[in-house]
């Protein structure tokens, strides 16, 4: 499908479109929201300002654009529910506001689930289970599609890997999607076999892989 091909440029010309900036070659999502961009090679060589970097992610990203410059890159599998998820009964799930925000930017920054900034709630809706009095796993959503929303920022705490949280958490934002009558997906790092294998037991499948580019202007 087209559409899950190029999710971010899905996302920013349809149910996303109030936090894109750009034009109809090249859109980015407000750099406080997110640093996701999606678009031609031209256009998006215009997007950046001196220093800041744009994230792309799709099945065949373009070539860095003429005067910027390739910073990183990484392989991924796009994941797609193929299935009914079981939502988890369990009652230390709870809504995370913007109260929990700052809290939830420093677990994503130790973690590295993919970038999550202090806007982040404008995305979509995030649950975290607290353990000792702080976050100690959460996940929420983050891209929206037309029929379809997207998984993300899952990440656990070290402290308390190995517990099941991530999984749990999982479950609870895809069965919410899909009780919105829409589709949940996610991604993963391509070498992440050990969180392939859990969404993989979810109810997910690998429905194609995914390349990551950060291109970034010099200042």
């Amino acid at each position: 499908m087209m559409m899950l091909d190029r999710p971010i440029w899905a996302a920013l010309t349809g149910p996303q479109a109030h936090l894109a900036q750009g034009d109809a070659r090249a859109w980015r999502f407000d750099p406080a929201v997110l640093p996701f961009a999606a678009g031609d090679a031209a256009a998006l060589a215009a997007l950046p300002a001196p220093g800041e970097a744009i994230m792309l992610f799709e099945t065949a990203p373009p070539d860095c654009p003429a005067g910027l410059v390739e910073e990183a890159r990484a392989e991924g599998v796009q994941m797609v529910a193929t299935r009914p998820v079981a939502a988890p009964a369990d009652p230390r799930i709870e809504p995370l506001g913007p109260a929990e925000v700052a809290e939830m930017v420093a677990l994503a920054d130790l973690t590295k689930p993919g970038p999550i900034g202090p806007r982040c709630l404008e995305l979509g809706g995030f649950w975290g289970i607290r353990l000792g009095g702080r976050i100690a796993a959460m996940a929420g959503e983050r891209l929206r599609l037309p029929g379809h929303a997207e998984v993300s920022g899952v990440c656990t705490h070290p402290d308390h890997r190995g517990q099941g949280l991530a999984g749990l958490l999982t479950r609870h934002v895809a069965a919410l999607i899909q009780a919105r009558g829409e589709t949940p997906f996610l991604h993963a790092y391509a070498g992440n076999t050990g969180a392939i294998g859990v969404y993989e037991r979810l109810g997910f499948a690998i429905a194609r892989r995914m390349q990551g580019r950060v291109y970034r202007r010099p200042t």
